[in-house]
């Protein structure tokens, strides 16, 4: 009888799916003909199957409303962007690069501050204002001076139900803590920082979803770097909820927001209302994007 359900688990060529219907976790294998179609099952699919036999078979992959190579999985409603104060440090260059792909993918980004107690007050407070630019752009933001104080960890949870989400961010920066302050039983591994090169040992060796707060949340490995290269030169400003604010008032549509006369975002920016780290973090971006195209 066919059924349908969720992949939460892949190990080995195996697939455990949670059963729409009787709510329980069965063991898969994908149908031979995947292989030939060049069908690979992700984490998150949607799926249906036949769960008659010993061991059930994936049948169909229904339709992703999004999906990431890395980490590979499906179907994400939203990112928790998990960015560290110090150790590795705080980069806008890179936090603004990863809620760019997020963004490109369809996903609600959330930005999550680690290790800020690390930090003297006056270096706190430079960073909390700089945060609080990203809360004007229209972004949720966490960056509390506890970064795993019970009320906040709670107010994240809450964002939990009804959802898939995904955490990310660069190595070392700390999402397997947080999701051991989230829920101890995960016993997800953590590791050292390597102080030599600023930089986190990857600790996360597959992905699985795990039921929590009502929501279905995956662990996933960080990285160092992320490129642009599918992003477009077009789409790129619509990538910032700030620009889109207001780039209907500028006289040309489709306006890069560069040298255009009558542009409202940089009207907005003189002003003060866009944070000129994001509006240079922009420019930096178009620049790769084009060299890439002219490359490539």
């Amino acid at each position: 009888m066919e059924k349908t359900g969720r992949i939460i688990k892949s190990i080995s060529g195996f697939y455990d799916v949670f059963d729409d219907e009787s709510k329980e976790i069965i063991r898969t294998r994908a149908r031979g003909n995947f292989r030939k179609r060049k069908i690979k099952p992700l984490v998150g699919d949607k799926v249906t199957f036949d769960a008659t036999g010993d061991l059930g078979y994936i049948l169909e992959i229904l339709p992703r409303e999004n999906s990431l190579v890395r980490p590979p999985i499906a179907n994400i409603d939203q990112a928790i962007v998990v960015t560290s104060a110090t150790e590795p440090n705080f980069s806008s260059n890179l936090l603004d690069k990863i809620l760019i792909n997020i963004e490109h993918n369809g996903i609600e980004p959330v930005i999550y501050l680690t290790k800020s107690d690390l930090l003297n007050d006056e270096k706190y407070q430079t960073l909390k204002e700089t945060l609080e630019g990203y809360h004007r752009a229209g972004y949720l933001v966490f960056d509390d001076r506890d970064s795993y104080n019970d009320q906040q960890v709670g107010k994240l949870e809450a964002t939990f139900a009804g959802k898939v989400t995904v955490f990310t961010g660069q190595s070392g920066a700390g999402k397997s803590t947080l999701l051991n302050h989230i829920d101890t039983e995960l016993g997800l591994a953590t590791a050292a920082i390597s102080q030599t090169l600023n930089r986190g040992k990857h600790t996360t060796r597959q992905v699985s979803l795990f039921d929590i707060a009502d929501g279905l949340v995956a662990d996933t490995p960080g990285f160092s770097s992320i490129d642009l290269m599918n992003v477009t030169p077009e789409e790129l400003p619509t990538l910032f909820p700030e620009f889109l604010e207001y780039s209907s008032e500028c006289q040309f549509r489709g306006c890069r927001h560069v040298n255009e006369p009558n542009c409202k975002v940089k009207e907005e920016l003189a002003e003060g209302n866009i944070m000129q780290s994001r509006y240079d973090n922009y420019l930096y971006f178009l620049n790769e994007i084009n060299s890439y195209k002219k490359r490539y």
